[in-house]
């Protein structure tokens, strides 16, 4: 059943509302909001729709522009990453925008192997060419790699210290027994079945903490840039580690820990690019960057990116969601399952993007405040829509919805009524139980 006050709600929304025409002065209301903020986090509502991939690139391209932000920091692993920034920043040996893009090859490729990424990834290395004392750098936040993480912690202790590469090769050794498979040496560690690695990555980040000075300095030369990278492996490999013993125990444990890492990794590029020069957009999902406790799910022990950015950093920080009521989305079946292009629902009638999709504006910019009528009528909970790298149609309610009170999620929400699927770089097409569908490549 509808929420009660949804015609009041329905036509304040339409007052405060920002039409999205596709104009270039769409985004000066979000940019005047931004303000002095120094950290905007831009969500999205499912991982494979173009729209909020473009949009979010269009904005962040203003806020480097603008507003001088140095760094990108998405919801991506950390060594992958840094070969793209090391592209945009003109320090690799990558020719072009593909071949920078080459190191996503874990599942879901198309979350940064696609066609919106490749546009803003060749803009922001035009633009540090042109602007060589203000360049931005692409980093990732994520935790999954732990294997190619080790192997980059090698590669630079064999260049500036071999006896310590010897001691780091010694204890991530203690992996060599599970190969690449790290569930299965989450399980195994966790129920007793296999040695624990915790305590040789501990001590080898450890050891890395203690001795940033020598090993960023070797034989007169200075590594800081490559210390930073090699350290926050070292970090992303400690943490890894726990995160793949912490799956098996429960869920929101393996998330708070996930999300943590992120925080912890965030805090730590700040501190690089020096904590008053430092100005990041941040890209992930809406469900780690909408602030927790905002969610069902705060109030059973689970936090987020969004909420621990909020508590340390307050009023600098802004966050940014987007929300669909139909379409096409680029999702798999099941992990590391091949992606397909699939048909997006009608959302619930009980939820915030129903509710949107009845304002009868097909996109809009909705600035959350609590001055706004829009703002305190959309306080009371409603059910809200997360298509992740899976979408299952068929169990969709239980799949993919939880409550939440958008005005305490977000600052600031992006609403396209229609959106259709995310181009991976790779793809083929393919005829479906009589439709016409994409299927795409699981070997990317």
């Amino acid at each position: 059943m509808p929420i009660q006050n949804d015609h009041e709600a329905l036509e304040a929304i339409r007052q405060s509302a920002h039409r999205l025409t596709g104009g270039p002065r769409d985004l000066d209301p979000l940019l005047k909001r931004v303000g002095e903020a120094r950290f905007v986090l831009i969500g999205e509502a499912s991982h494979g729709t173009h729209e909020f991939y473009r949009l979010r690139a269009q904005i962040t391209k203003r806020l480097i522009a603008e507003k001088g932000f140095n760094a990108v920091a998405v919801e991506a692993d950390w060594p992958d990453a840094y070969r793209v920034n090391q592209f945009v920043r003109a320090e690799s040996k990558d020719q072009d925008t593909v071949d920078a893009l080459a190191g996503f090859e874990r599942f879901p490729a198309w979350m940064w192997r696609n066609a919106d990424v490749l546009d803003f990834i060749g803009w922001l290395r035009n633009y540090n060419d042109h602007h060589k004392l203000t360049r931005a750098g692409f980093y990732g936040l994520d935790l999954y790699s732990l294997h190619a993480s080790i192997r980059a912690v090698l590669d630079f202790l064999d260049k500036v210290d071999s006896e310590a590469a010897r001691r780091a090769r010694y204890r991530y050794g203690c992996f060599e027994h599970f190969g690449e498979d790290t569930q299965a040496y989450g399980y195994a560690a966790s129920f007793g079945l296999g040695k624990s690695c915790e305590n040789e990555a501990v001590n080898q980040w450890m050891e890395m903490r203690r001795r940033v000075a020598d090993l960023s300095r070797r034989d007169g030369r200075v590594f800081p840039d490559e210390f930073f990278f090699a350290e926050q492996n070292a970090r992303l490999v400690k943490n890894a580690e726990e995160y793949y013993r912490s799956m098996f125990r429960d869920r929101i444990s393996s998330w708070n820990l996930r999300d943590t890492h992120m925080a912890e990794t965030l805090d730590a590029l700040v501190q690089h690019l020096g904590a008053e020069n430092a100005k990041i957009v941040v890209w992930a999902h809406n469900s780690h960057l909408g602030d927790a406790r905002a969610t069902e799910l705060g109030p059973q022990g689970e936090l987020n990116l969004g909420q621990l950015v909020r508590q340390r950093y307050g009023k600098e920080a802004l966050l940014v969601g987007f929300t669909t009521y139909t379409g096409t989305v680029t999702a798999a079946s099941e992990w590391d399952g091949p992606a397909e292009r699939k048909y997006v629902r009608p959302a619930l009638l009980e939820s915030y993007e129903s509710l949107f999709h009845r304002v009868g504006i097909p996109n809009f910019l909705l600035l959350l405040g609590d001055e706004q009528k829009a703002t305190s009528l959309l306080r009371p909970p409603r059910l809200e829509r997360a298509i992740g790298v899976i979408y299952l149609p068929r169990s969709e309610r239980v799949s993919h919805y939880f409550h939440a009170q958008l005005p305490d999620q977000f600052d600031a929400i992006l609403h396209y009524d229609e959106t259709r699927a995310v181009e991976p770089l790779e793809r083929a097409s393919t005829w479906v139980h009589g439709e016409v569908q994409e299927t795409y490549p699981s070997t990317l």
